[in-house]
């Protein structure tokens, strides 16, 4: 499928999608980044006046940043050494050790997604991107990537530069801007009708014939609403096979989001009402060699909904026919998403639940999960679907306001060598993300 193609169908989408009742926010989430003035931790904002991608690195006034004028609003990490967690470092921004404001034109970002891409390097992919702040348009991209080769994360995790073609290097950049990292998944960039398309989960699966290829599940944002509240047009899947240099959208993947059962002509999936309870996903592999499946834990769009699950064989990850949905004790495993009950036996961990990532931990022996706005938690359970333990706190509300932990691949608690749990985690009055370590000794399982 040709990315033009691909594109034009999701288009179709997007107008499918708000002509069947999709909706709107009920008022607009003014944004963070660069300075711009805050309502809270939304942890995305709302395009308004900021323009189209600006190029260049630029400057200007307004920052109290390390890299001069432009560099946005981030300031020092806060310390923050708690019962079981501490902060560590900066993963992005002007005062990271990456320095990402002067290396790859990056002031401000958010999630920072990570996933180990099938040869024991990190990529780690990011929602709204902001560079230099004083030019038009705030050189804002709907979605990012960085790459890692540090395996060491007790000081933070590093990021090599970028360069121009080299797939394993620091980010996608151009011959002609290789200080600029380029953006991944096109959106539409209209308010109300496609504002952006932010990662919300990625994993690498072997392609036939060898190696790895990278899916990154997205969701497409139709508007911001208030404070943890927005809508989706569609979720959907892309692809690289090239680690994250270049992203092809699969038509066949998108879950249009609407309360309507409704057939769609062409390569678009029927619309069902249940596809809105997967907008926002984790992905994780099984455990054991008798647990095949990929499981992909789904939440509704904002931080409010429920926890849903579904799983598929790897080779199946793009045939949403071939996925099954867990719709609770009583029934099980079913094979369409239009079976899975409305009387909440099918949720696997109960509202509200944000922005999510799931990994086995070998030191625990057990699935673990995060989440949180605000405060950040986790929970435990032997089997995906849980039961789910209640939620043990690793970052109390108010003491940094954190969302979207997203936890490292390379952790000695994943890894199976050690109790340290790193995870990245954003911060929306500084807008960027930074890199925590949790003592999972201290957590119980």
């Amino acid at each position: 499928m040709r990315l033009r193609t691909a594109r034009s169908l999701i288009g179709v989408a997007v107008v499918a999608a708000g002509l069947i009742g999709t909706g709107v926010g009920a008022g607009d989430a003014a944004a963070a980044p660069c300075g711009n003035s805050s309502s809270g931790s939304s942890g995305s904002l709302e395009l308004g006046s900021f323009g189209s991608l600006g190029s260049g690195s630029g400057s200007g006034s307004g920052s109290n940043g390390p890299s001069g004028p432009g560099a946005g609003p981030q300031g020092p990490l806060p310390v923050f050494i708690g019962s079981n967690t501490r902060t560590v470092s900066w993963v992005t921004g002007p005062w990271s050790p990456n320095s990402t404001y002067n290396r790859f034109g990056i002031s401000g970002t958010d999630l920072g997604i990570s996933w180990d891409n099938g040869s024991g390097q990190t990529l780690m992919a990011f929602g709204d991107t902001f560079g230099n702040c004083r030019v038009s348009g705030q050189q804002w991209r709907h979605n990012v990537l960085l790459r890692s080769d540090d395996t060491d994360l007790s000081n933070g995790i590093t990021v090599p530069d970028a360069v121009a073609g080299d797939v394993r290097s620091g980010s996608v950049v151009a011959a002609d801007n290789p200080r600029f990292a380029l953006q991944l998944i096109p959106a539409l960039g209209l308010n109300y009708v496609e504002v952006t398309t932010i990662p919300t989960a990625a994993i690498a699966l072997p392609k036939p014939g060898g190696g790895f290829r990278q899916y990154i599940n997205y969701m497409s944002v139709r508007s911001w609403g208030s404070a943890g509240h927005w809508v989706t047009n569609f979720s959907g899947i892309a692809y690289s096979d090239d680690n994250g240099q270049t992203w092809t959208s699969d038509p066949n993947t998108l879950l249009i989001n609407a309360p309507v059962t409704l057939a769609l002509p062409g390569e678009l999936q029927a619309v069902d009402p249940n596809n809105g309870k997967f907008q926002q996903s984790a992905y994780v592999r099984g455990h054991g060699d008798e647990d095949g499946y990929v499981y992909q834990f789904g939440t509704p769009n904002g931080r409010f909904g429920a926890a849903f699950l579904a799983r598929f064989a790897p080779d199946d990850i793009l045939d949403l026919t071939k996925y099954q949905y867990w719709a609770g004790q009583a029934l099980g495993w079913v094979d369409s998403i239009s079976q899975i009950p409305d009387d909440g036996s099918a949720i696997v961990v109960g509202q509200p639940v944000t922005e999510l990532s799931v990994y086995w931990s070998p030191y625990l022996n057990k699935y673990l999960m995060l989440d949180g706005d605000n405060a950040i938690r986790a929970r435990t359970a032997d089997r995906p679907e849980g039961p789910w333990s209640s939620p043990t706190t690793l970052v109390p509300s108010g003491a940094i306001v954190l969302y979207g932990p997203m936890i490292q691949p390379q952790s000695p608690a994943i890894l199976g060598t050690g109790k340290d749990l790193y995870f990245n985690a954003s911060r929306w009055s500084d807008y960027n993300v930074m890199m925590l370590r949790s003592d999972m000794s201290k957590v119980p399982h």
